[in-house]
């Protein structure tokens, strides 16, 4: 799976509101600070964010972002699917966008693969919790490198 930027933007948002503390609001400027994307651009990720019901707002000096529910009830999945169309299961990720899919679809193994490694990716994004991305583990090794 090849992800857009907004989606990447979006899971470190998540990310960040998942780690936040006591459960504080989380500004867009934080989040592009620490991960120097422009706060323009955040800000209508965290709107999108919103509108997907993932997370709510305020307004105000004290006001930020916060997720709706507990990070260890919210997936990876959950915020990809805010930002990326679902894939038509009769479109063949072999094929271009303007190239009409091959009249083998029954018959290709190819497709039957990316098909089952498309599913077990979904998986793997579903079974991932925000707090599990953040948990422990992840706080004793922020070295880890961003991919930007």
């Amino acid at each position: 799976m090849n992800f857009r930027k907004g989606t990447r933007y979006a899971l470190y948002a998540a990310m960040e509101m998942a780690r936040s503390e006591d459960g504080l609001p989380v500004t867009a400027s934080q989040v592009a600070a620490n991960y120097s994307i422009p706060a323009t651009v955040l800000a209508k990720i965290f709107q999108q964010l919103v509108r997907a019901g993932l997370a709510t707002g305020t307004r105000g000096v004290r006001g930020g972002y916060v997720l709706t529910q507990p990070p260890a009830r919210l997936t990876v999945l959950d915020v990809i699917e805010a930002f990326e169309p679902r894939r038509n299961t009769d479109q063949c990720l072999l094929a271009d966008h303007d190239e009409p899919d091959c009249s083998q679809t029954d018959a290709c193994r190819l497709r039957r693969l990316f098909d089952e490694v498309e599913g077990m990716a979904r998986c793997t994004y579903a079974s991932v919790t925000l707090d599990t991305l953040v948990g422990t583990r992840a706080r004793q090794d922020e070295s880890l490198p961003v991919v930007r």
